[in-house]
């Protein structure tokens, strides 16, 4: 599956039938998306039962992750296995949230629902609101709040009512939860990338103009279900650790966030020790807390998009390729040794040449785009034959 092209829902609805028994309930569900880093706003993998032929950026992991959550969500609660009810389910969700005053979704939700619309809409929901400069120079470019959406989901399901102003309590809550957290602890450049991340994915309210007073925790336990609760002390727990220590300072202000939710010691326990374990296993992974200059973020996220391009191309590159035995052999030489000028740009003009025969690789031949060539040359063993490639281990 593959979850930057067209018809991505569609291969989701189909493969998903197999796996209606997969949660008994939602806590269950809950636990999993957790353990997957949805619910913490980073995304380091998908459900297992999601095959993908190429590795998952990001965007697209955070994807999969909300639209397995809303439709196990609505399985569980409806006890409907129909996969166009649950499409018709979200289209009319999302209308009474207001997205369809925004012009672009207004088309989507007002028109026929299909997947391919709904492909659109969830892409709203991911990608933040940020221009293409700032996004290059930050990897993290998606919605860390998505399980907000989700939980407004699973009350819908129960009542329409003032669905909009719940969702919004939802995000004054979790935010203002952020800020106090942050508080309670000695702040660092990681600290900021965090609740710089939080602020930019709110949707409902505005935080330059919401109060960040204490008032918020006489709220805390108002209209508010067990596990929007959970939600809410998890989210504390995750802005507390990503320093990956908890002093007693932080430790006080958690366990009495915990109990003003209601929660009891065991649930508390709980959250800790499953921050502590997620961070162990995928500190390294977590955007936030990478720690690079300017150069490198712009050398990383680059890579990333060129890698991501290769890939979902690779066949179509591979067949160009195959034309031109000259720049295959160029390339294949490259990967051992330096080209002298004359080969690098015969290289380069081959490559564009390829590129504009390929709308979705035309980043290359824009103003700037060569500058992509030397990640592009530098991925390319993973396009080219083996007989090419005389350093290639066989796993």
């Amino acid at each position: 599956m593959n979850p930057s092209a067209t018809g991505w829902i569609d291969k989701f609805g189909h493969i998903v039938k197999d796996y209606n028994t997969l949660y008994d309930n939602f806590d269950e569900l809950y636990n999993h998306l957790k353990s997957l880093g949805f619910i913490y706003g980073v995304n380091i993998s998908n459900p297992e039962f999601i095959i993908h032929e190429h590795p998952l950026s990001d965007d697209e992991k955070a994807k999969v992750n909300l639209l397995t959550a809303l439709y196990f969500t609505y399985r569980e609660q409806e006890k409907e296995t129909d996969f166009s009810k649950f499409l018709d389910c979200i289209f009319e969700f999302y209308k009474q949230l207001g997205f369809g005053k925004v012009s672009l979704l207004n088309k989507i939700l007002t028109g026929k629902k299909t997947s391919s619309q709904l492909e659109l809409l969830i892409d709203s929901r991911v990608y933040l609101d940020d221009n293409v400069i700032s996004k290059t120079f930050n990897s993290i470019i998606t919605n860390s709040l998505l399980f907000i959406d989700v939980l407004t989901f699973k009350r819908y399901l129960t009542t329409t009512d003032n669905i909009k102003e719940h969702a919004q309590k939802l995000e004054y809550i979790t935010i203002n939860i952020t800020y106090h957290a942050l508080n309670s602890k000695e702040k660092n450049k990681k600290d900021e990338k965090l609740a710089s991340l939080f602020a930019s994915s709110l949707t409902f309210i505005d935080s330059s103009k919401d109060s960040f007073d204490g008032s918020y925790r006489d709220q805390l336990t108002n209209d508010f279900t067990l596990c929007e609760n959970q939600y809410f002390f998890d989210v504390a727990c995750l802005t507390v650790w990503e320093d990956l220590s908890l002093d007693y300072k932080e430790s006080d202000f958690i366990i009495n966030i915990g109990k003003d939710l209601g929660l009891n010691a065991d649930s508390i326990l709980k959250s800790i020790e499953d921050i502590g374990a997620f961070f162990d296993k995928n500190a390294s992974k977590i955007p936030h807390l990478k720690n690079h200059n300017l150069a490198t973020q712009f050398y990383d996220s680059m890579a990333k998009i060129v890698n991501k391009l290769i890939l979902r191309n690779s066949k179509r590159l591979q067949k160009e390729l195959s034309e031109s035995k000259e720049l295959v052999t160029l390339l294949s030489k490259s990967t051992m040794k330096d080209l002298t000028e004359e080969e690098k740009k015969k290289v380069q003009n081959q490559l564009l040449d390829i590129f504009k025969s390929i709308p979705s690789l035309a980043i290359f031949i824009l103003p700037g785009g060569a500058v992509l060539l030397p990640i592009f040359i530098k991925l390319i063993p993973k396009l080219l034959p083996s007989s090419f490639d005389d350093n290639r281990l066989d796993n």
